[in-house]
C-alpha cells in the first residue's frame, strides 16, 4: 500500500469514526423508543396486567425533550409503574424528574434506587467503562435522595430499597421485594426477605405473586429473587450496553450478567428454578457521555398475562 492510499484510508476511517460520534451524540441518543413485550407469570383466568418499566432517566433540568417524552407515556395508561432507579443526572435534576413522573400519580408504582440517585455524575475516561463494572473515584457530589424519594412516594408509590410490599392490580395480588443498588454493595436481601416475610403474615389472602425488583442485575441479586419465588424480576443500569456493535451487540454490562441478556426479556434460571426477566436500557446517559450506538434509548411495556397450563 504506498503513503498516498495509507493516507486516504485513515482519511475514510476518521471520517466514519466522527461521523458514528455525531450520530450516537446527536441523534441516536434522543430516539427514545418504547419496547413492549409480555411476562405469562399469572395465576389462571387473571386479567392482563401494564406494567411501564422506567429505568436511568439520568435527568438533567434541560433535557425537556426527555420529560416530554416519558409524560407522553401516560395515553397507554399503565396499571403499574416500575423504576429501577437512576433518575437523577444533575444536582438540580428533582424538579424536572417530578415533571417528567407526575401525571403517573394515582397510579400503582414501586421504585429503588440507583447510585446515581445518590451521587451527582462526574468527568471519567471513558475508556474505564470497557475495563470492567464502573467505580467511583475521588470525590463525589452528594445528591437529595430523601426528596427524590419523598416525590415518588407523594406519587403513592412503594419504596422497595431493601423493602418489600403488596398491590392488588386488577384483582390480582402482586407481592414485591427490592434491593437498594447492588452496584454499590447497598443491597441487602436479607431485610428485603424479612419485610416480604412480614406483608405475607398480614395478609389474609394468602401469597400473591413475587416480583423482584432491583437496580443493577447482578448475577448474586437475580440468583436470590429466583431463590426466593419471584416469578418476574426487573432491572436497569446496563443501558443496554450503551455502546453496541450491530451483529454482535453489547460490548459491556457494566455489571456480571451475560452480554446476551444485557437488555430485553430473557429467562433467569438457578438452583432449577427460573424467572422471566426485564432489563432496560434505559432513557439516559451520564451528561459527561452523552453517546448511544446501536443502542436506542427506550421505556418499557410489559403485559403480564396469566400463564399457560
Amino acid at each position: 500500500m504506498t503513503a498516498r492510499s495509507a493516507a486516504a484510508a485513515l482519511g475514510v476511517v476518521a471520517a466514519a469514526g466522527a461521523g458514528a460520534f455525531a450520530y450516537g451524540t446527536l441523534v441516536e441518543r434522543k430516539l427514545y423508543t418504547l419496547r413492549r413485550g409480555t411476562m405469562p407469570v399469572l395465576p389462571a383466568g387473571a386479567p392482563p396486567i401494564r406494567v411501564l418499566h422506567l429505568s436511568d432517566l439520568h435527568m438533567a433540568p434541560w433535557q425537556r425533550d426527555k420529560q416530554e417524552w416519558i409524560r407522553e407515556l401516560a395515553r397507554f395508561e399503565p396499571d403499574l409503574v416500575i423504576d429501577t432507579g437512576d433518575n437523577l443526572g444533575h444536582r438540580d435534576a428533582i424538579p424536572a424528574v417530578r415533571h417528567a413522573l407526575e401525571v403517573f400519580r394515582g397510579i400503582p408504582g414501586v421504585f429503588v434506587h440507583g447510585s446515581n440517585d445518590y451521587f451527582g455524575p462526574s468527568f471519567k475516561n471513558p475508556m474505564r467503562y470497557f475495563t470492567g463494572p464502573s467505580k467511583q473515584h475521588g470525590s463525589v457530589e452528594v445528591l437529595d435522595t430523601r426528596s427524590l424519594t419523598e416525590a415518588f412516594e407523594s406519587f403513592g408509590w412503594l419504596d422497595l430499597d431493601n423493602r418489600a410490599g403488596r398491590l392488588t392490580i386488577n384483582g390480582t395480588v402482586l407481592d414485591f421485594a427490592g434491593v437498594d443498588d447492588p452496584h454499590r454493595h447497598y443491597d441487602r436481601l436479607d431485610e428485603a426477605t424479612t419485610a416480604l416475610e412480614q406483608v405475607r403474615r398480614d395478609s389474609p389472602v394468602g401469597d400473591g405473586v413475587l416480583v423482584g425488583v432491583a437496580h443493577a442485575p447482578y448475577q448474586r441479586v437475580l440468583n436470590s429473587f429466583v431463590d426466593l419465588g419471584s416469578a418476574a424480576i426487573f432491572a436497569g443500569h446496563t443501558h443496554g450496553g450503551q455502546v453496541c456493535v450491530p451483529g454482535f451487540g453489547a460490548l459491556v454490562t457494566n455489571c456480571d450478567i451475560p452480554r446476551r441478556q444485557v437488555k430485553g426479556l430473557s429467562t433467569w434460571s438457578h438452583g432449577g428454578r427460573s424467572a422471566d426477566l426485564n432489563v432496560s436500557a434505559g432513557l439516559g446517559t451520564s451528561i459527561y457521555a452523552p453517546f448511544r450506538f446501536a443502542c436506542r434509548p427506550e421505556a418499557s411495556l410489559i403485559t403480564l398475562t396469566a400463564a399457560s397450563a
